[in-house]
Parts: C-alpha cells; structure tokens; sequence
C-alpha cells in the first residue's frame, strides 16, 4: 500500500536539481590542496549556484581558516557550506503568527502575475486551518476578472468564505466589507488578494496606500502582515522583485514558491543573504499541504547535498 511522501522526502526530490547543480559545480574541486586559485574557484562556483556573494564569501573564509594548504574532500566542502547556509536561513525562517488583538489579523498578499500567488493564498489558508483559526478571503485583485474567480474556486476547494466585486472595482471596498464581515463573524485571518501588476509601479502604489488608508480606519494595526510570493524558478529576478516591492508595498514577510521546478533554489539563501526578511513558507509541489514552514538545517544540508536523494 503506498504511503503520501514525508514533507522531508518532498524537500529532498523538491531541491534535487538545486542540489545537483550545487554539487556539479563543486564537482573536482575537492581533494585539491586549498589554495587561492582553489579558494576562488569555489567561490565562483557557489555564486553561480544563486547562494550570493556573502555566503560564499563566508564559506571561502571558513576554508581558509585554519585548512588553507590541507586537502580537503568535497563532502568537507559541502559540509562547510550547510553550516554556512543554515547561518543565513536561521535567521528568517519564521512561521507566520496570528497574533493580532481584535480580530482579524489581515494578511496583504502581493506578487507579480505568475508567481503562484493565487494558489499560494490558498495553501496559506488551509495551512492556517489546519492550526484551527478561521480564515476568510478578500478578492483585491480587480484588475483581472480570471483572478476573482481562481481565487473564489480556491476558497471553495478548501472551505472557507471570499468577498468579492466586480472586475475592474474598487479593491479597498471589497477589503472595507471584507473587514466588515469577518469582525462580524468572529474570523480570526482575513487574507486578500492584490493586483499583481508592476508596469505602472505609481498605479500600484496608490491602489496599495489606499487599501492601507481603508484598513487604518478599521484597526490602526492592519495591515499585519505584507506577504511577497516568489517564483523561484524566475532566479535573480526574484531579488529584483524584493527590490521594488519592498519600497512600493512595505513587505513584511516572504513565502518563495515553486522550489520543486527549479535549479535554482539557491535564490531562497540569496533573497535571505541580501534583505534579512523573514521567510514564511516555502513551496514544495502542487498539493494542499506542499506550503510548510522550513527547517533551517533541514533545508540547507539538502542544498549543500549533504542529504541526497537515494
């Protein structure tokens, strides 16, 4: 009889190509003397591998103490670079809380079309069910009509309550009576959607501020929580995306998707390395429950490839 796979065992096959591009470009590198040439070779190689220049810089520095001029197998190497790595993600590995007093705890959830946002919304959800509190959501992205309705498909797929307007309406009126009815109702997460739209940064920026005005009147705490979902497959461009967000929309928090369709999941170290901003979740597959909370060491021995997949 077969048993669903272990979040471990998805973690293992999710970072397998992260892993093996990782251990390639390692791959000869071991079992040399650490020289200077050596020391910079592998640090080029950990670059390319998306982990940012400060990790690999530490990695660089954690070889050359005290082993310069010492072989050194591969797996040492490795070994060096998990705990380098894990540095790095300890420090944002952070579940999301709902903390908020009154309720609810209102959760914007931004990102660029394509990133998985709208089933990303979805899996938080049921992740936030799953720990018994009462999640409703908030169609905001009123740009595109085919979003109102993933999203209200979404809710109906994992039970909980959506309210929603018109394409093309006004995002802080449906977040006012979105607001408005999960007090009523006694919810305890309001999570809404937003526009994921970045050509007109300016546009953006308005509509966000707006919903933020709307929300102030409401509970002068909310929003509590500003989520940035990212597409890991999309690499550099993720950072990017860090970059304009954070300025346009005050991110809070990060939940990187996709990880199990990419190379290069290095760029979950990266994103960590260069804006210290606390990761939520991470996205393993496309199942309901394939958005968990990560294990810093867990995840980043598999990276290293210091855990392979037998």
């Amino acid at each position: 009889m077969s048993t669903s796979p272990t979040w471990h065992e998805k973690l293992l096959g999710g970072f397998r190509r992260t892993s093996d591009r990782l251990v390639g470009n390692l791959a000869g590198l071991g079992g040399a003397r650490l020289t200077d040439e050596t020391l910079e070779e592998i640090e080029e190689a950990l670059i390319a591998s998306d982990l940012g220049p400060a990790t690999a810089a530490h990695v660089r520095g954690r070889l050359a103490e005290g082993t310069f001029g010492r072989d050194m197998e591969e797996l040492g190497i490795r070994l060096v670079v998990a705990e380098e790595v894990e540095k790095t993600l300890a420090k944002v590995a952070t579940p999301l809380e709902v903390t908020a007093f009154p309720r609810p705890q209102v959760i914007l959830v931004i990102g660029v079309n394509g990133s998985g946002k709208t089933t990303t919304i979805a899996k938080l959800a049921h992740l936030l069910m799953e720990q018994d509190y009462g999640v409703m959501l908030a169609a905001g992205d009123t740009f595109r009509a085919a979003a109102i309705g993933q999203l209200r498909t979404w809710a109906e797929r994992v039970g909980v309550p959506i309210v929603t307007g018109k394409e093309g309406g006004d995002p802080a009126g449906i977040v006012f009576e979105a607001v408005r009815q999960a007090t009523e109702t006694g919810i305890d997460v309001l999570i809404v959607d937003t526009a994921g739209r970045l050509q007109n940064k300016r546009e953006l920026m308005d509509e966000l501020s707006k919903i933020r005005r709307v929300l102030g009147r409401l509970n002068p705490a909310s929003p509590h929580d500003v989520v940035l979902v990212l597409d890991a497959t999309t690499g550099q461009n993720a950072l990017n995306q860090i970059e304009v967000f954070k300025d346009v929309a005050g991110v809070t928090g990060l939940v990187m998707t996709k990880l199990d369709g990419t190379a290069r999941g290095g760029v979950l170290v990266a994103a960590a390395e260069k804006y210290g901003l606390p990761i939520h979740a991470i996205g393993i597959g496309e199942g309901m429950t394939d958005l968990r909370p990560f294990d810093a060491s867990e995840v980043s021995r598999i990276i290293a490839g210091v855990e392979r997949v037998k």
